[in-house]
């Protein structure tokens, strides 16, 4: 059976096959229309679409609305199986067949779509990230500035920054109360509204799968590097930056307050595990942890 991938950009979607057909439609309703239609004379296992800053999400969401099993990869994933296979070149055409290769050679987690307000608490999430580094980059800027009124003028921009991060900061709050099924996010020392949000809103699988399933799709699982009789050191690489990071931060406040994973850090470093994969050994914990709570909380099994 065929795999087909579609290389997304803001105005048109790319679509190829395995086995070299190719369609080119519009970015929008009209052209999900179309592109369902000659699908629908495809069959295929896996459509899978590169990640692309969210100009993917429509798409995504009509396809799965529409019954087609659609799949979002990573794009640096993408791009090494290209090169894998001895593409270098790099056109939107090529990059869908590159897809569809994916779709025939790798078996990706089905896509999750989020339900409304996973949405609204993802770009509020989002809007909140943008106005911390904004104000990262306006304290940046007026400590590079000596003039007296200017400062004053600057100092108001940051000044409505932080007020901005903190009205947000509440909003989000509010709607993660509004989701009681959150709940059992807080049952761990470290794991605060910000992380609660992130993982509700980025990270809607959080339940539905295993445990080494989950860690792997966030890319907090050890990859091996072996040949023969040489074993390489493992390392992680992939998955979802944005949990990764808020997991760092939670992974550091349960090092001060959950006693469980205390431990488990300091049992590592003395079997001489280096902070930094003793950290990222916390994280994937951390994570194991809050799927097993969460799926027991919605007593849903977890597929094989």
């Amino acid at each position: 059976m065929n795999g087909i991938g579609i290389d997304v950009s803001k105005r048109r979607l790319d679509v190829g096959t395995s086995d070299g057909q190719t369609l080119q439609v519009s970015n929008d309703p009209a052209g999900f229309a179309e592109l369902d239609l000659w699908l629908r004379e495809r069959p295929s296992n896996q459509i899978v679409l590169e990640a692309t800053g969210g100009y993917e999400q429509p798409v995504l969401d009509f396809l799965h609305k529409a019954g087609h099993p659609v799949v979002r990869a990573n794009a640096l994933r993408a791009r090494k199986l290209a090169q894998g296979l001895g593409q270098r070149a790099k056109t939107d055409r090529l990059d869908a067949y590159a897809l569809a290769q994916m779709a025939t050679l790798v078996k990706l987690p089905a896509y999750q779509p989020l339900e409304p307000w996973q949405q609204k608490l993802r770009e509020f999430v989002r809007a909140r990230r943008q106005m911390i580094q904004a104000l990262a980059v306006a304290r940046q800027q007026q400590e590079m500035v000596g003039d007296r009124e200017l400062r004053r003028l600057l100092q108001a921009n940051i000044t409505h920054l932080k007020t901005l991060v903190k009205r947000l900061g509440n909003q989000i709050a509010e709607q993660l109360a509004q989701q009681p099924q959150l709940t059992v996010l807080k049952s761990m020392k470290g794991v605060g509204p910000v992380v609660q949000a992130v993982l509700a809103s980025y990270l809607p699988e959080l339940g539905h799968i295993s445990g080494k399933a989950i860690a792997s799709l966030v890319g907090v699982a050890p990859m091996s590097h072996d040949s023969g009789t040489m074993r390489g050191k493992r390392s992680i690489h992939g998955g979802r930056a944005e949990i990764r990071q808020v997991l760092y931060m939670a992974g550091m406040s349960a090092l001060q307050h959950e006693p469980r994973i205390r431990d488990f850090y300091r049992s590592l470093r003395a079997r001489g595990k280096e902070a930094k994969v003793a950290i990222v050994a916390v994280m994937r914990k951390m994570l194991v942890i809050l799927n097993a709570r969460v799926r027991d909380a919605q007593s849903g099994p977890i597929p094989a």
